[in-house]
């Protein structure tokens, strides 16, 4: 479920990037959030 959500997180941020440039900083703050949700899964090897 938690990698869903950071993929899907990633996914927003790419598509920020190409069509949304005005809300880059929106989406640079969903695409930590998805490193770091993706960082605590591996982390607790799950």
């Amino acid at each position: 479920m938690l990698l869903t959500i950071a993929f899907v997180l990633i996914a927003l941020w790419l598509v920020g990037l190409i069509i949304f440039p005005v809300l880059g900083l929106f989406i640079h703050v969903l695409l930590i959030i998805a490193v770091i949700m993706i960082l605590m899964r591996v982390i607790k090897g799950k």
